[in-house]
């Protein structure tokens, strides 16, 4: 579609933040456009393990991968992986990471992560119900696997914390594990089971009705590529190839790819690309009943429609780089030590979350200019904070907000 002169609302991302966000604002009458030059709900909204953990509020960064760090680097097959023709680039970014991985650092970030997504349940019921997707949704909780006696030891911490915060978790047997997926192969001494989270059955779906709730409710999509933003007393101007729009507000919501606009809005923003691989094999009937992580490996086995989704692990590069066969192959070879005759995968797919080194969001307005927000920065929470996100933006462009509640996210904490 041509997009309008002028708008009251212009969305930059149409990722599950975005089309969270515009159908939030959308349903309190506003006048939205979202602007992405990708189909919308495409990228990392599709391509993930479709999990909504309302339990992960543990940071990437925390001791126990500090710790490991210098292994788990010097590792090309684990779980966290860095591509070293990156590393001028990435520098700045992992000195940041490691403090932010120290205990009091890890708390606090593990603090205001807890915080949104106690909300994250109660939101996402919401949305469900204004967008019609509650056949896409099961509510059957999360399995961590422990194989290793040594990595449920390390993840004490963790534990702690969580119960500390009233989150539900419950520590299972083998035997217990069996009774809850009883086609799964016995792996390992211990298991931790979180029954509060639910997940996607078919993510692409998902973002499908998304995109038709919000479009009913009249918000208007353009595919197109924004390359300019401009703040001034009476809106933003937003260029790119063949469009100039002039919007009361903007929204930043383009995930990976955001810090440039934030910078042109006047943020520097230490945001970097976590590259997430993803492979899918078809399947007759679900091999699991639910998400199920094996922790030494970092990814999540889900079952979906038809289909066995595996994704996870982390591997910082940028965006630029081809796919890592690498990776891929990693994903493969650990879920077939759990599932030996599956086929070869329908599905490889490389997508880019947007890291930051604290695992904290950035929600809130630009320091530059209040008509400016941002909304990105999610990491690995995407799916799980997009409705939350989208109440707290609508607040504060409603004028409903509270400057405590958007503290812990605000872009100020990065400095100038």
């Amino acid at each position: 579609m041509a997009a309008p002169e002028t708008v009251e609302v212009a969305i930059v991302g149409a990722g599950v933040v975005g089309l969270a966000t515009a159908l939030r604002l959308a349903a309190e009458g506003r006048e939205i456009l979202l602007i992405d030059p990708n189909e919308p709900g495409s990228g990392a909204s599709f391509g993930n393990a479709g999990t909504i953990a309302e339990y992960a509020c543990m940071p990437v960064g925390n001791p126990g991968v500090l710790r490991a760090l210098p292994k788990l680097l010097l590792d090309p097959d684990s779980p966290f992986a860095l591509r070293w023709t990156a590393l001028f680039q990435l520098a700045p970014w992992l000195v940041r990471f490691v403090r932010q991985s120290l205990p009091a650092a890890t708390r606090a970030n593990a603090l205001a992560l807890a915080g949104l997504l106690a909300e994250a349940l109660p939101a996402w019921e919401v949305m469900v119900e204004e967008a019609g997707m509650a056949d896409l949704l099961r509510r059957n909780g999360c399995l961590y696997l422990y194989r290793h006696e040594s990595d449920f030891a390390a993840a004490a911490a963790g534990r702690t914390l969580r119960a500390e915060l009233g989150i539900h978790q419950h520590v299972l047997t083998p035997e217990e594990v069996a009774a809850l997926e009883p086609g799964l192969p016995a792996a390992g001494t211990r298991s931790l089971y979180f029954p509060d989270s639910m997940n996607v059955t078919d993510p692409k779906m998902l973002m499908r009705r998304l995109l038709d709730a919000a479009t009913v409710r009249g918000v208007l999509v353009a595919q197109a590529e924004i390359t300019g933003l401009q703040a001034d007393a009476d809106g933003v101007r937003l260029n790119g190839p063949g469009l100039g729009i002039k919007a009361g507000t903007v929204v930043i919501a383009a995930g990976a790819r955001s810090r440039a606009l934030a910078a042109q809005a006047g943020d520097r923003v230490p945001l970097e690309t976590e590259r997430g691989y993803h492979l899918e094999f078809p399947t007759e009937a679900p091999l699991l009943n639910r998400p199920v992580c094996p922790v030494d490996l970092g990814f999540y086995m889900t079952p979906m429609a038809g289909r066995l989704g595996v994704a996870g692990t982390v591997e910082l590069g940028g965006l630029a780089a081809p796919p890592n066969p690498r990776r891929l192959a990693l994903l493969d070879r650990g879920v077939r030590q759990f599932f030996p005759k599956l086929g070869r995968p329908s599905s490889e797919w490389l997508g880019f979350r947007p890291s930051l080194p604290d695992s904290r969001p950035v929600i809130g307005p630009s320091r530059s200019s209040a008509r400016v927000i941002h909304a990105f920065g999610h990491g690995h929470l995407g799916l799980t904070l997009a409705p939350i996100t989208a109440r707290l933006i609508a607040d504060l462009i409603g004028g409903r907000s509270d400057p405590a509640r958007l503290a812990p996210f605000a872009v100020g904490r990065f400095g100038a």
